[in-house]
């Protein structure tokens, strides 16, 4: 029997999985992806000095790339912020050491999750569609990492700057590590999530859910949507705002593009068949 015959045949064989069968799969599929988090997590716990001196503190100090970069354009960015990490607690060092290396374990391990969900749902879809959806793992990851690396090198900076010059009577910035941690998460997670928006367009206007027209004639809405989570994801800082809000609404074009391309190739398919 030819390689291909044998693909079809378990291709078959996997369609004709029952309810129970594909609840076991979703699980073997989970509890993967669950230890490739872990191990990457126990990884980054053990290399703790690399992690909080180069990593997470990384935002504070004058050779971060980004006070280098734009320090040429803006004098205010030439200064790193200037403040000191506390703790409060006897356990928070632990908990928030462990917590980073949780966080650091999803972003890490985010390609191979996604290339284990796609292994659950690729079996259920069409061949066409296969083909349609070639190279999703790898844009999705893509997208991931680099709204993650945005976040991290655009957004931290100057939300850091801003937050923590940022004067009140007579005070003195002095965050607790739990404090800054959260809010490093913050700036870096959620941006790799948003970064995903051309990719559940693409599959949304795949459903029919969403068409090219519909998301123009709620350009507008989009633009104040934009500006709202941009307002929550960044401090109430308009040059950190706009560094957000620019490639949000650069997504969103760029998903009304990916938009109509699927309708154009859904209506080719069609006249195909026809």
């Amino acid at each position: 029997m030819s390689n291909t015959a044998v693909v079809v045949k378990k291709e078959e064989e996997q369609g004709e999985m029952t309810f129970l069968e594909h609840l076991e799969a979703l699980r073997w599929h989970l509890i993967r992806s669950i230890a490739s988090i872990a191990l990457f997590a126990i990884v980054m716990f053990l290399c703790k000095e690399f992690v909080f001196d180069r990593i997470i503190f990384g935002p504070k100090f004058a050779d971060f790339p980004t006070f280098k970069v734009f320090c040429q354009f803006m004098s205010s960015m030439c200064v790193p912020p200037e403040f000191t990490v506390q703790t409060v607690t006897v356990e928070e060092k632990f908990l928030t050491h462990l917590k980073v290396s949780i966080i650091l374990g999803v972003v890490v391990a985010f390609p191979y999750v996604i290339w284990e969900m796609w292994q659950f749902i690729k079996p259920g879809l069409y061949p066409n569609e296969r083909r349609a959806a070639r190279g999703v793992v790898f844009v999705c990851s893509m997208l991931f990492l680099i709204g993650v690396l945005f976040g991290y090198y655009i957004i931290a900076p100057f939300a850091l700057k801003f937050l923590t010059g940022y004067e009140v009577a007579d005070t003195i910035s002095s965050p607790t590590l739990t404090s800054y941690v959260n809010n490093m998460a913050m700036y870096t997670v959620p941006t790799g999530i948003i970064f995903e928006l051309p990719i559940v367009v693409y599959f949304l206007t795949k459903v029919g859910l969403i068409t090219p027209d519909f998301m123009k004639k709620y350009r507008r809405m989009a633009v104040v949507v934009i500006l709202v989570l941009s307002a929550v994801i960044t401090p109430p800082d308009v040059t950190t705002q706009f560094l957000i809000g620019v490639p949000l609404y650069l997504l969103y074009e760029v998903s009304i593009v990916i938009s109509k391309r699927v309708i154009a190739q859904q209506a080719k398919e069609e006249a195909a068949d026809a």
